[in-house]
């Protein structure tokens, strides 16, 4: 989102064929909920190209990168670091602590898997729990994320999309940058259908 100091997500830990959907999910999330970018382990390739696609077709700004992560990512962090785990400060009791740090700092935000080194626990400025108690990483991050913005990125603006999705009560309306129908369904913003009737 638009401010002076980016948030940038990291997703630790990821096993190929069994987290690609979760790891991926992780970088849906940070980026429609204010991240600024997303940084996924080297071997998290399918979630790499799913996410710039993403990006790519409905907008940013958000960046993607891959690499070799360890505890060391937070060390050397210039900046606050938050742990998203369930053992650690519930999120209503640091939530203004955190955000009184993003004021003045770039913020870390990391999302573990399985079997998370203590080297990211000892780093962390926050470990942060979203209920302290088991349940998907990407809820935890997605609420994170709304509590650290208090809302205001659900009303985020997209750049450089090639396309936008239509909020309506009813249907899927998907338009390209023009406003006319992308992909065949639901209707223009004039009421012509454009379902895809094959």
């Amino acid at each position: 989102m638009n401010r002076d100091h980016e948030v940038v997500v990291v997703r630790y830990g990821h096993r190929p064929g069994r987290d690609d959907r979760m790891t991926t999910h992780v970088g849906l999330t940070a980026r429609a909920l204010g991240a600024d970018r997303v940084v996924f382990p080297d071997n998290a390739g399918n979630a790499v190209e799913t996410v710039r696609d993403i990006t790519e077709r409905f907008g940013g700004p958000f960046t993607v990168e891959s690499r070799s992560l360890g505890p060391g990512i937070a060390r050397n962090w210039d900046g606050t670091v938050v742990h998203l785990t369930m053992y650690g400060l519930p999120v209503q009791e640091v939530e203004a602590d955190v955000r009184a740090a993003h004021e003045s700092a770039s913020l870390l935000v990391v999302v573990g898997g399985e079997k998370v080194p203590f080297g990211f626990y000892e780093h962390a400025d926050y470990n942060v729990g979203v209920t302290n108690q088991p349940h998907s990483e990407v809820a935890g991050l997605a609420v994170f994320l709304d509590r650290l913005f208090e809302g205001a990125e659900l009303d985020r603006e997209w750049t450089d999309a090639d396309r936008r999705v239509v909020p309506e009560a009813t249907g899927k309306t998907v338009v390209d940058a023009d406003g006319d129908p992308a992909h065949g369904t639901g209707t223009t913003n004039d009421g012509t259908d454009t379902t895809d009737e094959s």
